[in-house]
C-alpha cells in the first residue's frame, strides 16, 4: 500500500494553542453571556421573591461580600455546565474558532468541562492567564488546553 500525503496526515496530530488575544476574547464574550444569564436569573428571582434582602438598595458590607461570593460560584457553575455540555466549546470559543481539549487532543467530557468551570471560581484565577504562552490554572488543573481548530489536526473522539 502506498502512503499518500492524505493518509499520512490522518495519523499525525498537531495542536495550535490559542494565543492570549483569542483567550482574552473568549473570556470577554463568555463574561458578557454570563452577565445576561445572571441578570435573567436574578430578574426571575426578584419576581418570585420580591421582598428578598438580596435586592436591597443598601446592602451591608457582609451582604456585599456574600453577593460577590455567590456571583463567583454562579459563574463557575454556569461556565462549567456550558463547557461540559458543549464538549469544550462556549459562545466565545465558537466565535474565535477555538476549543478546549484534553492534552492528547481528544474532546473533553462533561466532568472535565465542569471542573474547568469550577476552577474559575478561585480568586485571581483570571490573572494566571497573563503569561506567554497562555496556560491558566483552569487548564493546568484539568490537564486541558485551548486550541485553534482551523490550525490543529485533532484525533477523533
Amino acid at each position: 500500500m502506498e502512503l499518500t500525503d492524505e493518509s499520512f496526515l490522518k495519523d499525525e496530530y498537531h495542536f495550535a494553542m490559542a494565543g492570549n488575544g483569542k483567550r482574552l476574547a473568549n473570556y470577554f464574550i463568555d463574561l458578557f453571556i454570563f452577565y445576561i444569564i445572571a441578570i435573567l436569573f436574578f430578574a426571575v428571582l426578584a419576581i418570585v421573591n420580591p421582598g428578598s434582602r438580596v435586592f436591597s438598595d443598601n446592602p451591608s458590607q457582609g451582604e456585599q461580600y456574600l453577593l460577590r461570593l455567590i456571583s463567583m460560584v454562579f459563574y463557575g457553575i454556569i461556565m462549567g455546565i456550558i463547557e461540559g455540555l458543549f464538549k469544550g466549546r462556549t459562545l466565545g470559543k465558537l466565535i474565535t474558532g477555538t476549543k478546549a481539549v484534553n492534552e492528547d487532543g481528544t474532546s473533553i467530557d462533561f466532568m472535565t468541562g465542569f471542573k474547568r468551570g469550577l476552577s474559575r471560581m478561585v480568586p485571581f484565577e483570571a490573572f494566571s492567564a497573563l503569561g506567554s504562552p497562555c496556560y491558566p490554572w483552569h487548564d493546568k488543573w484539568t490537564n486541558t488546553q485551548v486550541v485553534v481548530l482551523k490550525d490543529s489536526i485533532l484525533p477523533e473522539g
